[in-house]
Formats: structure tokens, sequence, C-alpha cells
């Protein structure tokens, strides 16, 4: 692709890794999780605390929500960032939340571990300049009617502000189909490993904006090689202030999180085995693999 001088991928195909307090982008599976928004301080912690005993790394929670109508909950601003601040010291996870506004970027920062810039920002070229010269870690999320190449563009624009410290999240994109929200579009995930050497991880909650939808293609972005994810989780979804329709209830996100451990387990297994093989005669052998059979042990993992 032209003009990716900083975030195309490497002569030797090495990869970076964002390392946010710990938590490895790059390396493993991260899964990020929380509520859509922030909306008490009571339901942050409670929701905080679920995800990080289920598994989740870190919390996810909107503090400013840019909403299609300018009558919708637009989030609590710095009393959310307060309340994210308190769950993380409830829990130990790190924060991630999105910021709107170049002139906001230095005090969410003083907040936010990670700072997401939103679909509807991703070519807000001033705020991406803002949060390259800020040095924190960036969620870069695909904009709804982008291609990879100014997906990736945009990246470069926080890189060569001299961040290097960027994870891309692909989150759908709109098509003629209307049955779900968005097209959560995994072949990108693929693509953006071949392409750059920057993280990715994917987002099956505004990629399908479906309930039942983000069980199955949380699982499918793990096969296509995601990062990680970043899920929706609420205490109680029907009384959200904001995307109801896609967040995970606590049980569900636990069940999610009980298959993708299986899942990775069979994923860890068969990368083992093919390599064994390919030591041991050359990969014949990993030719004639029964696919069934493949199939049959990964439906059983994670029923």
């Amino acid at each position: 692709m032209k003009n990716l001088k900083l975030v195309a991928a490497r002569p030797d195909f090495s990869r970076s890794i964002v390392t946010v307090q710990g938590v490895e982008f790059g390396r493993g599976f991260v899964v990020i999780a929380g509520p859509c928004s922030v909306e008490t301080e009571k339901q942050t912690i409670e929701t905080a605390i679920a995800v990080k005993k289920a598994g989740a790394l870190m919390l996810r929670g909107g503090a400013f929500k840019p909403r299609t109508s300018p009558y919708a909950f637009q989030g609590l601003g710095l009393k959310g960032l307060k309340i994210l601040d308190k769950a993380k010291k409830e829990t130990g996870l790190p924060i991630v939340t999105e910021v709107v506004d170049t002139r906001d970027v230095s005090w969410v920062g003083e907040y936010a571990d990670i700072l997401q810039i939103g679909a509807r920002n991703m070519q807000n070229f001033s705020l991406l300049r803002e949060v390259g010269k800020s040095g924190k870690p960036i969620l870069l999320k695909r904009g709804m009617y982008s291609t990879l190449e100014e997906w990736l563009n945009c990246a470069e624009y926080i890189l060569a502000e001299g961040n290097p410290n960027v994870i891309l999240c692909e989150r759908g994109i709109r098509t003629f189909e209307t049955y779900t929200r968005n097209t959560l579009d995994l072949s990108m995930v693929p693509a953006v490993h071949k392409e750059t050497h920057l993280p990715i991880i994917v987002d099956p909650s505004h990629g399908t904006g479906i309930l039942s939808m983000i069980e199955p293609m949380s699982l499918a972005a793990l096969m296509a090689g995601a990062n990680g994810l970043e899920i929706e989780v609420h205490i109680d979804p029907e009384s959200a202030l904001s995307d109801k329709d896609q967040q995970l209830t606590v049980p569900q996100f636990e069940r999610l999180m009980r298959k993708l451990d299986r899942a990775k387990a069979f994923l860890d297994s068969l990368d083992a085995e093919f390599a064994d093989k390919a030591g041991g005669n050359g990969g014949g052998d990993a030719d004639k693999t029964d696919n069934g059979i493949e199939a049959k042990i990964f439906a059983d993992a994670v029923d």
C-alpha cells in the first residue's frame, strides 16, 4: 500500500507488541469488556468486578458518547471518568475509554490507560495528531465506510507523531445488509496481519448489534487470528442507557469466556500438532489430516 512508511509490514515480518499496564496486545489473546456507557458507580464497579472474575484483562466504558441523535444519552463526562478510576482502583483493570475532542485528550488521558478513537472519528485528523502527541496507547476503530488503506493511513497519522502504541479494532462496516447493525468484516484480521505490524482486535458487539451473534462471531474472530476482543457487558442490560440490545449479561459473558478458553486450547493443540508433523516429515502427513475430524474436535471444544 502506498505512503505507509511506519505502519507497513516490516521486512523481517516482526510484529509490534503494545504493552498496557502489563497487558500485551499482539502476544496472547486479550479480552476487553465492560458497559457501553458509564451510567452509575454501582453499575460500573459491579460490572468491572464481574468481567475480571470471568477473565477479562481490561475494562471498557464510555464517559463520552457520540450518538446519532443529539437528544440521546451522551455520557457522564468527567463524572464518568472518575467512576472508571474508582473501578480501576477496585479491580486493578486498566481502562479503555473514548476521547472525542482534541481539547479533551490531555485530561481524559489522566484517567484512561488506552484512548479509544471511535468509528465516527477515525478520519478526524486533528484528533489523530493530538492523541499521537499524547504518547498514550491508542485503540483505533475502523470507520464504518472505510477501506483498509484508509484505516491504516489513519494509524500512520498517529505513528507519525511519535506514538508507536496503536491497536487496530475491526468493528463492522455499513453494507446493503440491514439484518445486522453492521457487517463484521473478519477478512480484515488476516489482511491486517499481512499489511501491517500492528495488533488487531475485534468488536463483535458493534459489529453485529445482535445479542445472539456476539458469541459465534467472537469465536470466529479468534479463529481468524485476532489478538483480542472488545465486548460490551452490563449487569442489567434492560436498564442500559445505550445499546441495551447488544450488551451481554454477566452469565452470557462468563459462558463466552469459557468457550474462548477451550477454543484457544484447541488452536494451541492444532498448532503444536502441525509443527510436530512439519518437523518430523516435512509436513507430508499434515496435508492428509481429516478436516471433518478437525471440525468435530473444534465443535466439541466450544460446545
